[in-house]
């Protein structure tokens, strides 16, 4: 009786754990689909400011800041009314980046020493914003600031309607690599439950066999303490 509960107990253990992991990976293919966007880094392509909120010191300072993240200052931008242009590869960017399609709320600052820092202007920034064919995306603030930022991989991942897959094979083969991505997946859990049943089925054979043979001589055993019982010798 022990050995017969033990077999459903374990029977039972396989087919939590195989349902368990297809579960997992059915998650992990879901939201690998929902959320394409892992990491994709926003870089400053050029700024321009046209005043400076400091009355003190002539040359303003400075910085890109999004909520909950650390500040980037740009020590390269002194002068108002003069265009800087940047390579990316500047120690400050990138200046974020989108871990999913969540807006975030950013902005460009000027540090002062005497007060809090002045605003030049504070939005939603999102990956959605990069809508252009090349990734860029211009902010502009009448008398304060115009600023062009690069998201390549944000345009990567946007909306289908947004992008012409005939005029961008680039963008059409990166949606086809996650497409097979999440077919190899599924198709390889559904081969690891395959695989995983047969071996438990196996192993419940095993398991039967082992009670058969458990129960033929448990019967001896009883026929053997019935003859004791009645003084009859084995032949």
């Amino acid at each position: 009786m022990y050995v017969h509960v033990c077999s459903k107990h374990v029977w039972c253990d396989i087919i939590c754990l195989l349902v368990d992991f297809y579960v997992f990976v059915g998650l992990l293919v879901f939201f690998l689909d929902a959320e394409l966007l892992l990491s994709a880094e926003v870089t400053l392509d050029s700024l321009e400011i046209y005043k400076n909120h400091e009355w003190i010191s002539s040359n303003p300072k400075v910085y890109f800041q999004c909520s909950g993240e650390k500040k980037s200052n740009l020590p390269d931008v002194k002068k108002t009314n003069h265009v800087y242009k940047f390579k990316g590869e500047e120690s400050f960017q990138p200046l974020t980046d989108f871990q999913s399609k969540k807006c975030k709320r950013c902005g460009f600052y000027e540090s002062e020493h005497i007060k809090f820092d002045d605003v030049f202007d504070e939005w939603e920034f999102c990956p959605s914003d990069f809508s252009a064919s090349d990734g860029r995306y211009i902010r502009t603030k009448d008398k304060e600031f115009n600023a062009t930022f690069l998201c390549p991989d944000c345009i990567k991942h946007d909306q289908p309607t947004k992008i012409d897959s005939h005029l961008h094979p680039d963008e059409e083969g990166h949606g086809m690599r996650w497409t097979i991505m999440i077919a190899l997946i599924s198709v390889a859990a559904f081969i690891v439950f395959i695989v995983g049943l047969f071996v438990a089925y196996k192993y419940w054979q095993k398991r039967k066999r082992q009670q058969e043979q458990a129960r033929f001589l448990k019967l001896f055993e009883d026929t053997d303490d019935v003859e004791d019982e009645l003084g009859i010798d084995s032949i």
